[in-house]
């Protein structure tokens, strides 16, 4: 029931989904009398689902402490069906807060996560980059970003598909002797771990768009700047080049000849091909849709959550968190001692 459109928007999308995941099962959760005649009219998305009733929505202005008292909204009826187990992973395009409070409270992190993040797909030079976190924690330790880095490793090997995903943190330089205490521990930490051969080091922000690394990590305060700011960067450029070629009979006729061009451009940064945020390190998955997206980017939504689901993105999580000596760490940021971890 969440998003602009909803829920027509999200059942259009689902008719897609089925096309592409034949053998999925979908617990379509929402008000019934509203969902049963749009699944009447899509032939596919009706096979694969199974309609859960809920009275209630979470609305997109509700505050998060308002949305926890909800038990019988669409979004709670859904998360509460991935925490006792019924499904695998939950796709919503509601209201952000509510939907990340509830899966942390809810769902809960999974064993040796302190901190879930939010992580996302984004375009770049050399293909798509996975960056994280994008405004889940505000302050993060250099525990949090190892952590982090770990869930970016497997998620671009689950979603992207990459064997060896290569991973940069990002500070103010590249140098070694760059930023704060905390980036540069963390920084320590992977050069001692199994990871190393995939860690680049440090990157800055033009290397997001550059395409340096597969993976980019950062706390969430940074992380949702970069994200907005690159968002806007975007916006900007498509506005500066609806203005260049309107502006005479001259330019009109340049766009004609530019339009297969741009159409290209246009299909290479389509949102709808990044759309579905993932909140990575719960017991279950957690994929948060744009809420005014359209049906192709719902089914997106629903690829990637099938990816993680299909790939045992939580299990590999485990077995790799498992490989880091997360306990020297501790032990370092208790005592102020930066100094280089032993290899574990």
């Amino acid at each position: 029931m969440g998003g602009d459109n909803a829920p027509a928007m999200v059942v259009d999308g689902l008719e897609v989904a089925a096309e592409r995941h034949p053998g999925a099962r979908i617990l379509l959760v929402g008000n019934e009398a509203m969902i049963a005649p749009l699944l009447a009219r899509h032939r596919r998305a009706r096979a694969v689902c199974t309609v859960r009733h809920a009275p209630d929505v979470i609305g997109n202005d509700m505050k998060p402490t308002a949305a926890l008292r909800l038990r019988h909204a669409s979004m709670r009826v859904a998360i509460d069906a991935v925490a006792a187990g019924e499904a695998a992973g939950v796709v919503s395009a509601g209201n952000t807060g509510a939907l990340l409070a509830l899966a942390k409270i809810v769902i809960k992190a999974l064993p040796g996560i302190d901190r879930p993040a939010m992580a996302a797909i984004g375009p770049s030079a050399r293909g798509d980059v996975v960056m994280l976190d994008l405004g889940a924690n505000v302050h993060c330790d250099a525990r949090n970003l190892v952590q982090f880095a770990v869930m970016g490793d497997v998620f671009a090997r689950t979603v992207l598909g990459l064997t060896a995903p290569t991973i940069g943190l990002l500070n103010v330089g590249s140098e070694e002797l760059k930023g704060d205490d905390t980036v540069r521990l963390a920084a320590e930490v992977l050069r001692a771990s199994h990871l190393a051969p995939q860690f680049h080091g440090f990157v800055e922000g033009h290397d997001i768009a550059a395409g340096t690394t597969d993976v980019v990590v950062t706390d969430g305060f940074t992380g949702n700047v970069a994200l907005k700011t690159g968002e806007g960067a975007l916006k900007l450029i498509g506005e500066l080049l609806r203005q260049v070629f309107n502006r005479n009979w001259a330019s009109k006729l340049a766009y004609v000849l530019a339009r297969p061009g741009l159409d290209r451009l246009r299909e290479w940064l389509d949102p709808r091909r990044y759309n579905g945020a993932v909140m990575v390190g719960l017991n279950g998955v957690v994929v948060k849709s744009h809420g005014g997206t359209d049906a192709q980017g719902f089914a997106h939504a629903v690829d990637v959550a099938m990816d993680m689901v299909v790939h045992r993105f939580n299990e590999r999580i485990r077995e790799d968190l498992a490989r880091i000596r997360l306990d020297k760490l501790v032990a370092q940021e208790k005592n102020g001692d930066n100094s280089r971890l032993a290899t574990a």
